[in-house]
């Protein structure tokens, strides 16, 4: 049986993901180096020729030669000097020439006394070139030859067959490739290794499963803050209604206990009044609320009575808004002036939820706008429990819904749209029958 994609463990998504990576770097490497390895050999080809002839130009038995009139007898000196030096160098072909580009010497001794077939410069210069001749595409450089009055009296031209750099390039080849190879196998262990931590972790489970245990870690975390903080409120405000009930003031300890039973009870009357109430927000709220009370943050809730139920399981959409909310309540406590307010409302299309959530912080910068979405960026020092979490879980969800995550300014909100259960269901599984 193949297993399908969403079954494939998250380390042998990370294992794929970084042999591939590997494989590519491997890749380019190889590349970069046979590009460099070809334009190595051909600079040096080029540097051989020109050092050659020069030195050949210099050579007093070319000059001499060169010198006299008569072009079969510097042929006769000439000819088996320049094989020589062929024979002995890295050198296809010399050529020596007359002033005038008659061949004194040639690998070819039929095409003695032959024009030569190169470039020759309109003055006494050095010219490298790439030429065909009548021994194929050679790289060549050709430089005069002056006698002891610095008078031109011929040319040497010295050249390298391109087949003979290429077969250079072919013998330097198998290291580039080599390279390669070791960083295709570095890469390859370093992806052994980071499947067999991911497994360590997350054991088999497939990607999705990992990201809903985040989601669920993260949703567990801010629903316990959120708890521990209103039992925390609510404790102290039982402390002080028993202090007053015991120094006979009864009237100022009930009057604590009513202010605390409205304010939860507008919240629960606000959440209950929803067309399609979820406990689990609800529930989160409360605590939040608390929780913003004791950081010293103004809260404030508006949830409309027909703001839809939200597509999200229970524990995604208390991650969404338990984090957008500790975003917040972060970014409040730290402004002079502390506030925060949640909004759930119904699109404007009519099909779907919208949270916002927004505080009186100092907002948040355009260049990391996008970055703070990133697993593991964070603007705050880490704590125990880590940064850089929250909010990449939050896209990661939203997005996962066919939902969108927007930053707005002038107060910084957070707002989340997700689409409505049909449609969500439209997305992904395509047109109900």
């Amino acid at each position: 049986m193949v297993r399908s994609e969403r079954s494939r463990s998250a380390a042998s998504h990370v294992f794929v993901v970084l042999l591939v990576a590997a494989v590519l770097v491997g890749a380019i490497a190889a590349a970069i180096l046979a590009l460099q390895t070809q334009r190595s050999s051909r600079a040096e080809a080029e540097q051989l020729t020109r050092a050659l002839a020069q030195s050949l130009a210099d050579s007093p038995s070319v000059i001499e030669a060169l010198d006299g009139a008569d072009a079969d007898a510097a042929s006769a000196a000439l000819q088996p000097y320049a094989t020589a030096v062929v024979e002995h160098s890295a050198l296809d072909f010399i050529t020596v020439m007359t002033s005038t580009g008659v061949r004194v010497t040639h690998p070819d001794p039929a095409r003695l006394g032959e024009q030569y077939l190169g470039t020759i410069p309109a003055t006494p210069t050095t010219l490298t070139e790439e030429f065909t001749g009548t021994l194929g595409a050679s790289i060549r450089t050709i430089t005069p030859v002056a006698n002891a009055a610095g008078e031109s009296v011929g040319w040497v031209a010295a050249g390298v067959t391109v087949e003979s750099v290429a077969e250079s390039f072919l013998g330097r080849l198998p290291s580039a490739v080599a390279i390669a190879a070791l960083i295709i196998a570095a890469g390859s262990l370093g992806a052994f290794l980071a499947r067999r931590y991911t497994r360590r972790i997350a054991g088999d489970l497939p990607a999705g499963r990992v990201r809903d245990a985040v989601a669920s870690y993260e949703s567990v975390r801010t629903l316990g803050e959120a708890l521990r903080a209103q039992t925390h409120e609510h404790g102290n405000r039982m402390h002080t209604a028993i202090a007053l009930l015991e120094l006979g003031r009864t009237r100022e300890a009930i009057d604590i206990l009513a202010e605390t039973s409205q304010q939860s009870q507008s919240l629960v009357d606000q959440v209950t009044a929803r067309r399609d109430g979820d406990p689990t927000v609800g529930a989160l709220l409360l605590g939040k609320a608390s929780q913003a009370k004791e950081s010293g943050v103004e809260w404030s809730a508006d949830i409309a009575p027909d703001a839809p139920r939200s597509v999200l399981a229970p524990m995604d959409s208390i991650a969404v808004l338990g984090n957008l909310i500790d975003n917040a309540l972060d970014a409040a406590a730290a402004a002079p002036v502390r506030w925060l307010r949640v909004v759930l409302r119904s699109a404007s299309n009519g099909g779907g939820l919208v949270l916002e959530v927004s505080d009186s912080g100092a907002g948040v910068p355009a260049a990391v706008r996008e970055q703070i979405f990133q697993h593991g960026f964070s603007t705050k020092p880490a704590g125990a429990e880590g940064r850089g979490v929250g909010l990449a879980l939050v896209r990661s969800i939203v997005n996962e819904a066919g939902g969108t995550v927007e930053i707005l300014d002038e107060p910084t909100t957070f707002r989340v749209t997700l689409p409505g259960a049909r449609a969500s269901r439209a997305e992904t599984k395509g047109p109900l029958p």
